[in-house]
């Protein structure tokens, strides 16, 4: 696991499969994971193409917005979706919302760690 901040284009280059995850802000992907991909795009074009990869965003409504500009920029890479999209409405919308620690409820949690076992499975089975 790696924070999108401290994400290099050689770390990206070892591994085999890649779950993003990110919040959806203002309808867009977090700046950090946009900084990431800024960073690592060019420096990994044609290096990657066909690895496995998947999604997960936390949203206050949508997060369609950051999942299309995630699904927009690793088409450049040629990475493959292995698994529907992820997307856990959190109902945020009051600023105080907005702005407070966010937890998962035991339902979406368990999406999430589903979503990364599932991954993780397919890949110590040579699926992807």
């Amino acid at each position: 696991m790696i924070p999108a901040e401290q994400a290099t284009p050689e770390l990206l280059l070892v591994a085999r499969a890649y779950l993003f995850v990110c919040p959806e802000n203002l309808a867009t992907m977090s700046g950090l994971m946009k900084e990431m991909f800024d960073r690592c795009y060019y420096p990994l074009l044609g290096r990657i193409e066909g690895r496995a990869y998947a999604t997960a965003i936390a949203a206050g409504s949508d997060g369609s917005g950051a999942q299309a500009q995630i699904d927009r920029i690793v088409t450049g890479w040629r990475l493959k979706r292995v698994a529907e999209p992820l997307i856990v409405n959190l109902g945020a919308q009051t600023s105080e919302a907005i702005l407070a620690e966010k937890r998962l409820s035991s339902p979406d949690f368990a999406r999430c760690r589903d979503l990364g076992a599932a991954l993780a499975e397919g890949l110590a089975l040579g699926i992807f």
